[in-house]
């Protein structure tokens, strides 16, 4: 598992902490809308941060970093994720890990060995639409997939870990039929986020179309969201 990214600090992304952000290459998605393309088209090409220099990044920032969110990418696709997780929770810091919810075996090894402390969980559409959001439509492996991920929903619903799951709402990909297939998927789930998706040049589909919903759009999807899942809110707006 190489680092390919650092950013040594953030106030937002992991809820009521200073932290930083380490970005973990490849991905089993092929998301258009993606923000992080490099990381999953061409991880091989990025330079790499090496263990030993993020260590001592942690060493060198021990009272000031509260918490590390780990990113991607996808990181549970590597194996020896949970040593890493292990590391850094030895070096005193809390672990917050992004993930797309496909290897729900990890989550679980990871939840029960207390090596995460909050999951961040894409929630990429409704159920009937995941494969093509992301990037997967006609793909034998999608169907096993969204098995994996709903698996991966009932883990973190089931677990006394804290999480969040989200949503990345991209005009032009999904529309009110997904927001009501989730308000139901995710009824009773802890919390819920929609974001507004922006566009960068790092955007994976080339010469896209896509944009963002306007803030009563987004609303409105909210609103839907809100008759099972009360405490869902906008993020970002």
């Amino acid at each position: 598992m190489n680092i390919l990214g650092l950013q040594k600090l953030t106030l937002l992304d992991f809820p009521g902490y200073v932290a930083a952000i380490v970005f973990l290459g490849g991905c089993n998605f092929r998301c258009p809308f993606c923000q992080n393309s490099p990381l999953v088209l061409a991880p091989e090409i990025l330079p790499v941060i090496s263990w030993q220099e993020f260590f001592d990044f942690l060493h060198k920032r021990s009272g000031i970093l509260e918490g590390i969110c780990v990113t991607g990418g996808e990181p549970t696709l590597h194996s020896d994720l949970p040593e890493f997780l292990a590391s850094i929770k030895s070096a005193g810091y809390l672990v917050k890990l992004d993930t797309n919810g496909t290897n729900p075996e990890m989550l679980s090894s990871l939840i029960r060995e207390n090596l995460v402390d909050y999951v961040a969980m894409d929630i990429k559409a409704g159920r009937s639409s995941y494969a093509r959001v992301c990037g997967l439509d006609g793909r034998s492996s999608a169907p096993a997939l969204l098995e994996k991920i709903m698996h991966s929903v009932d883990i973190l619903k089931n677990s006394g870990i804290d999480y969040e799951f989200r949503t990345t709402v991209v005009k032009g990909l999904h529309d009110t039929a997904d927001f009501e297939d989730i308000r139901t998927w995710l009824s009773g789930c802890r919390h819920y986020y929609l974001q507004s998706f922006r566009d960068c040049p790092e955007v994976l589909q080339p010469n896209h179309s896509f944009s963002s919903f306007s803030e009563e759009e987004l609303r409105g999807f909210l609103e839907i969201v809100q008759e099972k899942i009360p405490q869902a809110c906008l993020r970002g707006i």
